[in-house]
């Protein structure tokens, strides 16, 4: 008889090996200290405040909050930066149309369908040839936002992603002043940019750039658990009220106060120990390309975060899949995320000089051995373009209609009726709405060739597609 397993026993098993994690969360599983979180988990009793209707301990720790980010107001998230976006976007954008970065997170599409948004997209540009030969999704140019409210004035909302999944950042702040001067509100998903301004090293928060209400996750690259976020409000542009509302709606009414703990011992460390830990995060990721400038097969192409290790195929032959399996099976380094060429190894301030040490003989082994050696090509896709299926309905209208599954082979030209996407990132490739390329199949086919398998939709294996009936 097959023995039970249990989450919690495998959780264990992991953190007693020498796997080191090149993902989030942040904290590396050393954050700032805390007690058995059973010793300390309790509900809104007297003393100890309501997050829905914060005046005591929480309020101060949110207000402590918003002076270290830089923000005028902020909240605590503990259904992460998701349930920050739907708010903010349910909020800002009622009554009007929601003009997006069509390379959003798939809770922003969400947050249309739930507050039923007509949607306008922008579409990133073409990153500099090394990120553009990864297929990396580039950044939001101002003048294309200016000519999208040009062509849409019933825009409430402009909604980008800056940082990118792969550390590209767009000009915030020129895209703000646009924005301002059409009246709209500047929502920022930021969740990958938490560290952001705290050394000169990294780039500049969204915050000190004019966005109105930016979204972080300090789970992702600050040593908070998991599903740990802040939503920060600057200016008077976005209605606050509104907001706050939306919060109540979208973030649940038990929320952990092991979780907001965390949060507030994560503004505790930036206080403490932000200046030097930043200082040795830096010096580390620099000397981390110091050591690694002479690979020949494989490539490490730099983003505007230094704290994103974009692992390029390069002339390896291998695929994204293959790298981090490598690193995984060989070298105990789990990755971040695959990507159909190219690997990502997330680094954070909670990264030791061990793990930085462990990556970068890792790759210099590997890159040693692929030139001695080289393997025989694998099947490697064209890189993921940004989607550009074109727009038949509002997103809101396709994911309610009625739908029927259909072979990939047979969706071409139909309106797709459901999500299509990697995770990570979890950036819809294809959406309720859009006309679906009739190359639809063969690009999937391509992507499962390749260890990538596409996710969101109903078909578990990916191989079915719902369409309008």
């Amino acid at each position: 008889m097959k023995s039970e397993r249990y989450l919690y026993d495998l959780l264990l098993e992991n953190a007693a090996s020498d796997m080191y994690p090149l993902h989030m969360p942040g904290h590396k599983r050393h954050g700032p200290s805390m007690a058995d979180p059973f010793s300390f988990d309790i509900t809104e009793v007297e003393g100890f405040d309501n997050l829905h209707h914060p005046e005591g301990i929480l309020r101060e720790a949110e207000q402590r909050a918003a002076r270290v980010f830089g923000a005028e107001e902020t909240h605590f998230l503990v259904n992460g930066s998701t349930c920050g976006l739907l708010a903010a976007v349910t909020a800002c954008a009622e009554g009007g149309t929601l003009l997006m970065g069509r390379n959003a997170h798939r809770c922003v599409y969400h947050a249309a369908v739930l507050g039923r948004l007509d949607t306008a997209y922008l579409y990133p540009d073409t990153p500099e040839k090394p990120l553009a030969e990864l297929g990396a999704a580039g950044r939001i140019r101002p003048g294309d936002v200016e000519r999208a409210l040009a062509e849409h004035p019933g825009v409430r909302a402009v909604q980008i992603t800056s940082p990118t999944y792969d550390g590209l950042v767009s000009d915030v702040e020129a895209i703000a002043q646009v924005v301002h001067r059409r009246g709209a509100v500047l929502i920022v998903d930021e969740a990958h940019g938490a560290h952001f301004g705290f050394h000169p090293a990294f780039p500049q928060s969204a915050l000190r750039q004019g966005a109105d209400v930016v979204i972080q996750s300090v789970h992702k690259t600050l040593p908070s658990l998991t599903s740990t976020a802040l939503l920060h409000i600057n200016g008077e542009r976005a209605d606050r009220r509104k907001i706050r509302r939306m919060l109540q709606v979208f973030q649940t009414s038990s929320p952990s106060y092991v979780l907001m703990a965390s949060i507030d011992q994560c503004v505790r460390f930036l206080l403490e120990q932000g200046p030097e830990a930043f200082r040795r995060f830096a010096d580390r990721t620099a000397r981390f390309r110091e050591r690694t400038a002479g690979l020949s097969c494989l490539s490490l192409p730099v983003s505007d975060d230094p704290a994103k290790i974009l692992i390029g195929t390069g002339s390896s032959g291998l695929s994204g899949p293959r790298i981090c399996a490598i690193l995984r099976e060989a070298y105990h380094l789990e990755t971040e995320m695959a990507a159909p060429r190219y690997a990502l190894a997330l680094m954070s301030p909670g990264d030791t000089q061990e793990g930085f040490d462990r990556l970068c003989e890792a790759l210099l082994a590997m890159d040693a051995e692929l030139s001695r050696r080289p393997v025989s090509a694998e099947s490697l896709p064209d890189p993921v373009p940004a989607p550009q299926a074109p727009q038949a309905l509002p997103v809101w209208r396709a994911f309610n209609a009625r739908s029927v599954p259909v072979p990939l082979e047979m969706a071409g030209g139909r309106i797709c009726a459901e999500f299509s996407y990697l995770y990570p990132p979890g950036i819809p490739l294809l959406l309720p709405g859009e006309r679906v390329p009739d190359n639809w199949a063969d690009f999937a086919g391509s992507l499962r060739a390749s260890g990538c398998m596409l996710q969101g939709m109903e078909d578990p294996e990916g191989r079915m597609l719902r369409v309008l009936d």
